[in-house]
């Protein structure tokens, strides 16, 4: 039986509308098809293609430092770095992850929880501050710097044991060290840029860094960070699905770093290097009949300024350390190290950061302040071997005594007495009110005048201002350690006599400026310290007739294709308001330190009547410690300090040192002066740069011939 016409006609009809539905979504299918392919093909080939394309930063080739001849002080190397791939990574199972780290760790020397530690991008959950990863998230993660080349090709040749562990070869610092040289403190050193470091940038709008990049963080490796670093350039690579590097999709080449040319001269930074670690090994040795054993000559400094310009010529620290120590990443046990109290403290540069009594290297500086305020070359004073200054007996080094003698024998004498009568003078006349803390002092005033109690402005970051403990320097003082020692003088704490009979006269009046502390003042005793780049700069002021200088580091700035871009200048930072007059007769008095003075015995047989010598010696006392020695020289061309701590006597301990300083700058050997055999050429630094050759050969300057 057949169903009726009627139901065979609405079947029809409605496989009709099926029919149409069905080609109805084909047909629009199909258009979209031909959209997609045809008519937006490229855009959307574009798009897909896009998130196959990563940018990879290419760190830039940091510039060189040299020296004022040329000679690299700090130049670049290559160095393998092992980085992982961290897409990659994440397609591993948490066991595959363990796995590999662990192999990776193995192969590289460094423990996988650390690799673990520096995978975290920063600002995350888990990050680790110093130790998580600044950069882009597409870009492989360094997790061992300058492994073995045997290491990185184990991790190439082996590609199935370490999937996304990539071996490359990237540039580093090297320290080439010419003549042997240290340097360390001059030259800082690079660590890792910070989260807020990188986010102050990137508000500034500086696309000189990024979050791979390391930055100076000591010496003119940070004071012309921006100059070295050069512009990182952005390299395109194909990855695949597993996040492979698949090959290069382009490239923005980046700009080397810029050279950096210094005043330093390599040849006799080696010298003055060798001389203060020669000098400090020796009064190791030696017996210090006041303690009853050697020596502790626990630290030194060296500087040798340029008198007319404050151009830094070599400067040297001791303890050092080897600037190779941050290449690839330091640790927690070298860095431990660098801070260490027991280790000396090697990170600190005692040459601009490093505090101390200045001693009779002082002297100076409290003449010219007399000379200009009442008394005269004419005067005369009693070097007694001691004054009675109020209950208290001031000695004169070794109790010696000379009768009534002028400044110029005081300075060169180094009489104590003589000193003594002239900061007791001042304070009887204008500051005998102990708790007046606006009294008038010249002493002081002249102290300020040279720079000393502020920074020199040098080019170096870090350095300390020193201290002139004047009165309000005393209250303050007072002010802030009150409550510390009147404590002790109330609960009767003290765990020694001295120490009970201290805090009671510190509690009562211990802002009181006293007659004992102004004496103690005018001979560089008591609590006024200063750097030896301070005592340096003022020294250069009394050989060039009054101007303090900026000292400076650095002498020009020269991009990768030898052209000069910035000369840095002498600063003059201000004029010592002193009498030409008084300058002079400080100058001609302290010709006779080496000639009849506390310097003669180190000076003896030297030529001295062609290379014009002044000097001042200086054994400063140290409460609890031993004598720091001292010994300050000068002449036209140059300065030369030298200082070690605990070390006995100025001239005794360090003269020998500053001698041989002297003789490498003028070619000197016994009574024979000869230029040509002097450690810079010409016995002055040349006035020119070194040239670069377009095959990065460097040339000394064309006025300077390497002997």
């Amino acid at each position: 039986m057949f169903p009726p016409k009627s139901a065979q006609r609405t079947g029809r009809l409605r496989l009709f509308v099926i029919q149409a539905l069905v080609f109805s979504l084909f047909a629009t299918l199909f258009v979209r098809l031909y959209y997609l392919q045809v008519v937006g093909g490229e855009e959307y080939h574009a798009q897909a293609t896009s998130q196959s394309v990563r940018e990879v930063v290419v760190q830039p080739q940091r510039g060189l430092i040299v020296d004022d001849m040329g000679r690299p002080l700090v130049a670049n190397r290559t160095s393998w770095v092992v980085s992982i791939d961290r897409s990659v990574l994440a397609k591993l199972s948490e066991h595959q992850q363990r796995v590999l780290l662990e192999r990776v760790a193995g192969v590289v020397r460094v423990s996988a929880p650390r690799i673990r530690k520096l995978l975290v991008t920063c600002g995350e959950e888990g990050s680790e501050s110093g130790v998580c990863w600044n950069g882009s998230p597409y870009q492989p993660v360094p997790v061992a710097e300058d492994v073995k080349k045997a290491v990185a090709l184990r991790v190439l040749e082996q590609p199935e044991d370490f999937p996304g562990v990539l071996a490359e070869q990237q540039s580093v610092r090297a320290y080439p060290s010419p003549y042997g040289i240290n340097l360390a403190h001059v030259l800082g050193y690079l660590s890792p840029i910070t989260e807020d470091e990188l986010d102050q940038s990137r508000k500034d709008d500086d696309t000189s860094v990024n979050g791979a990049s390391s930055v100076g963080r000591a010496g003119i490796e940070k004071e012309y960070d921006r100059w070295l670093r050069g512009m990182p350039g952005y390299k395109s690579v194909a990855v695949d699905s597993m996040g492979r590097v698949l090959g290069d999709d382009g490239e923005v080449a980046g700009k080397p770093g810029d050279t950096l040319v210094t005043s330093i001269d390599a040849k006799l930074q080696g010298t003055v290097e060798r001389q203060l670690a020669k000098t400090i090994a020796k009064a190791r040795e030696t017996y210090d009949p006041v303690t009853h054993k050697n020596y502790v000559a626990d630290s030194g400094a060296a500087v040798v300024m340029e008198a007319k310009t404050g151009r830094i010529v070599a400067m040297a620290s001791q303890p050092t350390y080897d600037p190779e120590t941050w290449v690839g990443g330091i640790t927690k046990k070298q860095l431990a190290r660098l801070y260490s109290a027991a280790a000396d403290n090697p990170l600190l540069s005692r040459a601009t950061q490093g505090q101390f009594a200045p001693g009779s290297t002082w002297k100076p500086i409290m003449t010219v302040g007399a000379l200009n305020n009442g008394f005269t070359p004419d005067t005369r004073l009693d070097c007694s071997s001691g004054l009675q200054v109020g209950n208290r007996w001031f000695k004169n080094y070794e109790s010696a005594a000379h009768g009534f003698i002028g400044f110029d024998q005081a300075l060169q004498l180094s009489c104590d007495t003589f000193f003594y009568r002239v900061g007791l003078k001042y304070w009887q006349q204008y500051g005998s009110d102990p708790q007046n803390v606006d009294a008038k002092d010249p002493l002081v005033d002249e102290a300020k005048d040279f720079g000393f109690g502020s920074e020199t402005g040098v080019d170096l970051p870090g350095e300390a201002t020193g201290r002139i403990a004047d009165r309000h320097w005393k209250l303050g003082y007072w002010k802030s350690m009150k409550s510390y020692y009147c404590k002790i003088d109330k609960d009767d704490s003290a765990t020694s006599d001295f120490l009970r009979l201290f805090a009671h006269e510190f509690c009562l009046e211990g802002s009181y400026y006293r007659a004992g502390d102004a004496v103690n003042y005018s001979i560089g005793q008591g609590d006024t310290i200063v750097t030896p780049l301070q005592l340096a700069r003022a020294y250069a002021a009394l050989s060039n007739g009054g101007t303090l200088y900026e000292p400076r580091v650095a002498k020009a700035v020269v991009s990768a294709d030898g052209t000069t871009i910035k000369k840095i200048k002498p600063k003059v930072q201000g004029r010592i308001d002193a009498s030409a007059a008084s300058l002079r007769y400080v100058d001609q008095a302290l010709l006779g330190t080496p000639k009849v003075g506390t310097l003669a015995w180190k000076f003896g047989g030297f030529p001295l009547d062609r290379v014009h010598i002044r000097g001042k010696t200086g054994s400063a006392e140290v409460q609890g410690k031993q004598s720091t020695s001292w010994v300050a020289t000068y002449d036209e061309n140059y300065v030369v300090i030298a200082m070690v701590t605990q070390a006995g006597t100025g001239s005794g301990t360090t003269g020998p040192a500053v001698r041989a300083i002297w003789e490498a700058l003028y070619g000197i050997k016994g009574t024979t002066v000869d230029p040509s055999k002097a450690a810079i050429p010409g016995t002055t630094p040349p006035a020119g740069l070194p040239t670069f050759m377009a095959d990065g050969s460097i040339l000394p300057p064309s006025s300077a011939k390497e002997n």
